[in-house]
């Protein structure tokens, strides 16, 4: 890919190096899990009173005491991290060049359609991270929150994504984050809430079979934005469509139920087969269209 010279987003947190610890986000729950005692406790009652009324003088002036309560939300990443070695301040070059491309795509998208693209924020963590949707390790790979509409990514899974899944390149890498842009889209376009309603009562078969649409969809989104980065800006190298349809492959459901010594189950699925990320991959990058990616009234 030939991404040096494109525009960088301003829509990405860096929080690498830093510990995701409990946030203001994490401790509410505690909170609400103690506070029936605290207020039956005498002593309970005055920590909540002498707490509000620093919460209120705080904020007349102009501190943010509940956040640097619940753990130094208010502090900026930069004071907290460490510093980054060259290859991770690429990466994060990388990514936020992607993520810039995206955004501009997905707002001709929208326009076309009369309607406004809202941007997402990238988060970039190291070992675990806070959000919306609530704490998690780098295990889980890259993630799309709509709680907070932002995307979540260590990017170490880079790594994984050439050693463990034997797909390198930037092209990979950049449908990764394309893929969890796609999922803001359908944020957006009320997608994913219409999924989530479709779920109720049904079988544990039949909502991992709306996932997997919902999955392959993203994966047709990313499709429909390297058709438009190409088309755009001239940005593929010979080889790097290949890249994408690699990790693709390498990450179907089929594939990594089979590599990881058990059987293959269908009805557990909730991605899609390596043939049907391939596909859907392909055919939002061949088309450059967004109503080409309705996977719910096609035949997958």
């Amino acid at each position: 890919m030939r991404w040096e010279d494109g525009r960088r987003s301003d829509n990405v947190e860096d929080r690498r190096g830093q510990s995701a610890g409990y946030g203001a986000a994490g401790a509410a729950p505690l909170l609400l899990r103690f506070l029936p005692a605290m207020i039956r406790s005498k002593t309970g009652r005055v920590i909540l009173v002498a707490g509000v009324i620093a919460v209120l003088g705080g904020k007349l002036l102009g501190v943010d005491v509940l956040s640097l309560f619940l753990g130094g939300a208010a502090v900026a990443p930069a004071q907290q991290g460490r510093e980054l070695s060259q290859q991770e301040q690429q990466a994060a070059d990388f990514v936020s060049v992607v993520l810039a491309s995206t955004e501009d795509t997905w707002q001709q998208v929208f326009q076309a359609r009369g309607g406004s693209y809202r941007v997402p924020t990238l988060v970039l963590f190291s070992g675990r991270v806070n959000s919306a949707c609530g704490l998690a390790s780098s295990a889980v790979g890259p993630f799309y929150c709509p709680g907070d509409q932002k995307l979540y990514i260590d990017l170490s899974f880079f790594d994984d994504l050439q050693q463990r899944y034997g797909a390198p390149g930037d092209f990979a890498q950049a449908y990764v984050v394309a893929h969890e842009v796609g999922h803001h889209v359908q944020t957006l376009l009320g997608i994913s809430q219409q999924v989530q309603e479709a779920g109720r009562g049904k079988s544990k078969a039949q909502v991992n079979a709306l996932s997997v649409r919902q999955e392959l969809q993203a994966d047709c989104f990313a499709g429909l934005w390297g058709n438009q980065a190409n088309r755009q800006r001239q940005w593929l190298d010979p080889g790097d469509l290949e890249e994408a349809l690699r990790a693709a492959t390498a990450i179907g459901d089929d594939r990594l139920q089979r590599e990881a010594g058990g059987q293959v189950v269908p009805d557990s699925f909730t991605h899609g087969t390596s043939a049907q990320r391939v596909a859907w991959f392909k055919r939002g990058f061949e088309s450059g269209d967004i109503k080409a990616c309705d996977t719910f009234a096609a035949d997958i």
